[in-house]
């Protein structure tokens, strides 16, 4: 019996935060976009590094049914 006190509630925050726009400062959000560059160059290094480990072998075999699957 108390769901319309409820519902109204979360139907009232819900609007709130539709329509919330906060002010947005360009210059912070470009020179978080811009440190965000750095950690992918790392990424690149290990990615290069262990690139002739990476062996796509296992995957080959996918397409054909296994002897447990056969009935």
């Amino acid at each position: 019996m108390g769901r319309g006190r409820q519902k109204a509630k979360h139907t009232k925050v819900a609007r709130e935060l539709k329509y919330f726009s906060p002010d947005t400062n360009y210059s912070a959000l470009e020179r978080e976009l811009a440190e965000s560059k750095g950690p992918s160059s790392e990424y690149d290094a290990w990615a290069d590094k262990y690139a002739e480990l990476d062996d796509d072998e296992d995957f080959e075999d996918e397409d054909e049914p296994s002897d447990a699957q056969s009935v």
